[in-house]
């Protein structure tokens, strides 16, 4: 099978230091892209405490002296903030992949992984976890798949009226990191096939969806007020090789 790891050489995107808002097809997002240098997955601090609000997060990566810009929750999670499935971090794996079945978005298979490696930014199919010869360094586990190698989860049907608040990540044909999510004020949700296709819309030919109605994203002064419980994050810091 060929794997979707695309121009793993350095992207030219400059950094962005917020989401842009747009609206496509009558519905108001928030979306980002990001170079795969700037994406960290986190879940735990150095101590090995679990982070669960923003201004926890934003507080972590200072403390280990990043620069955080923008801030979305992560993956799908547990009663107690533990992940539904794989989560790795700074290259350690702190919670194991899930390939079993059961109810609601997480097992919608197929379900899929957004990874950073050393060869760049992935989203693939949890099935094809662990790819040969790939050291990552994050990753979140979460699920449906929204596109895979530029098709359509196969159970998404572009007439169903399941419209809700979401957030998802995707990868773009040229190795860019892509952050989404519906403002919470949109007029109009999307369906799950409306929000695979707004990350074809913007280049992905890999995207995962990453949860739903509790989704948000943080930038600037937000980033320190306080929040509810969330069960890990995807955080995009300042580019350490833009020039000033």
């Amino acid at each position: 099978m060929l794997l979707r790891f695309l121009a793993f050489a350095a992207c030219t995107l400059p950094a962005l230091a917020a989401p842009e808002k747009k609206v496509v097809d009558g519905v108001t997002y928030h979306i980002l892209h990001a170079k795969p240098a700037q994406v960290r997955v986190i879940w735990k601090d150095t101590q090995g405490r679990q982070i669960e609000t923003f201004p926890q997060a934003t507080a972590y990566l200072t403390g280990i002296g990043e620069t955080p810009e923008t801030l979305m929750n992560g993956g799908i999670y547990e009663p107690h903030g533990v992940p539904s499935g794989l989560l790795a971090q700074n290259t350690r794996e702190l919670h194991p992949l899930n390939l079993a079945d059961g109810k609601g978005n997480f097992f919608l298979k197929p379900n899929g992984i957004f990874l950073i490696g050393d060869k760049g930014a992935a989203v693939i199919d949890s099935t094809e976890y662990p790819l040969p010869g790939v050291k990552v360094s994050h990753a979140v586990q979460s699920g449906p798949l929204l596109l895979r190698n530029g098709k359509v989860h196969p159970k998404f049907r572009a007439t169903s009226t399941n419209r809700l608040h979401r957030n998802g990540i995707g990868v773009t044909k040229d190795g860019t990191v892509v952050l989404a999510m519906t403002d919470i004020h949109s007029p109009k949700y999307p369906n799950l096939y409306e929000f695979a296709m707004l990350f074809a819309s913007l280049g992905c030919s890999d995207a995962l969806f990453l949860d739903g109605d509790i989704s948000q994203m943080r930038s600037g002064e937000a980033l320190t007020k306080e929040s509810g419980p969330f069960g890990s994050f995807i955080a995009v810091v300042k580019d350490k090789d833009e020039k000033p």
